[in-house]
């Protein structure tokens, strides 16, 4: 049976005043299950307070819109309050602690990225809440909480029964959240649409590449990410991860096509994106999009923290590396026709503009 690769939206699980968290489903985009990826979203409110959580699956966190403050906590290290905006990239691996409170009157929507080959459920996060109507003290006894924490009966009932809320919640204006440190960004975030360029070209596009060098948690959560912006019009260069790695694609901004082509040389998808939508790109498939009037732009992750690229047109593509003779033949075309498809596409651009 063939995989259905059309683009998704994500769909509600729960949510409330504070807030919603969205995730897609395998059973709508099954390449999450084949592949072992989870995709969420979470949108705070105003006041809105996502309660401290950890998940079964190392994740890329991708701040979309808005601005706010997340809380996050290694093992046995301390907490680390940091200011988050939109661009922001954040590596959680695995046994990391969070929490996420807005206090703009902007929405603060977040999109998480990641494996899930160690999840319980194979294509989707779980998360573990620590507070909350279904946090980790609501399964434990009064007698096993009170004697963890050496509390008194009614301490714990307090403890364990005011917060009724679920996953997400919208906190008084009153209550002081704890203010965030600016030494704490470093080495935790770093910000796609600030930081240096990985490729800059020239009405065509631009690349920033989350990996090893510039973002060192990046190791730990195993798999890399990208922001890439293309102008509009502009089409990005034919090419496939040549790593084995699969390629998981939330459009962020803009709208454009996509085409990918699979083994035997056939057409797996053919489709127009636009912001919001999310798509899978399986392992060594080729793919290239090309973006409308208003430019086109997406967030993906790669599975493997160093991804490697073969682009299939430009200076660097793979027929510039074979001989004229090995592409005659190959192509069965004259010496003629040969050259003039070896002489095009000579820079290293990946991003080419409309032809005049």
């Amino acid at each position: 049976m063939e995989l259905d690769l059309s683009p998704k939206l994500p769909k509600k699980v729960y949510g409330g005043d504070g807030g919603s968290y969205f995730a897609w489903c395998p059973e709508e985009l099954p390449m999450l299950r084949d592949g072992n990826i989870g995709a969420s979203k979470l949108a705070l409110e105003k006041y809105g307070f996502a309660l401290p959580r950890y998940s079964d699956s190392p994740k890329v966190a991708y701040v979309l819109q808005g601005a706010g403050t997340a809380g996050i906590v290694l093992p046995e290290k301390e907490e680390k309050v940091i200011e988050i905006k939109k661009g922001d990239s954040i590596a959680l691996p695995f046994g990391v602690v969070t929490w996420w409170f807005n206090n703009e009157d902007t929405e603060l929507v977040i999109l998480f990225l990641g494996e899930t080959h160690k999840a319980h459920k194979a294509g989707q996060f779980t998360d573990f809440y620590l507070t909350g109507s279904n946090g980790i003290f609501t399964g434990f006894s009064t007698e096993f909480v009170g004697r963890a924490w050496d509390l008194d009966e009614a301490t714990v009932k307090k403890l364990v029964g005011s917060q009724t809320g679920n996953g997400i919640v919208k906190i008084d204006a009153s209550l002081k959240m704890p203010s965030p440190k600016k030494g704490d960004r470093e080495g935790f975030v770093l910000n796609c649409l600030e930081a240096p360029l990985d490729v800059d070209i020239k009405n065509g596009g631009r690349v920033v590449v989350l990996n090893t060098k510039n973002l060192p948690l990046v190791g730990e959560v195993g798999f890399g990410a990208d922001l890439v912006r293309i102008d509009g019009h502009c089409m990005c260069s034919p090419g496939f991860s040549c790593d084995s790695a699969l390629q998981v694609t939330y459009i962020v901004g803009g709208s454009g096509r996509v085409q990918i082509v699979g083994a035997d040389g056939k057409r797996v998808l053919e489709t127009h994106v636009k912001a919001g939508y999310m798509f899978i790109v399986p392992r060594f498939c080729v793919v290239s999009k090309i973006a409308d009037s208003d430019g086109l732009s997406w967030f993906s992750i790669v599975t493997t923290p160093d991804p490697i690229f073969t682009h299939l047109a430009g200076r660097t593509s793979v027929w510039k590396a074979l001989s004229p003779e090995v592409l005659q033949a190959a192509f069965k075309v004259s010496p003629e026709v040969e050259k003039a498809f070896r002489s095009k596409r000579t820079s290293d651009a990946i991003f080419f503009p409309p032809s005049n």
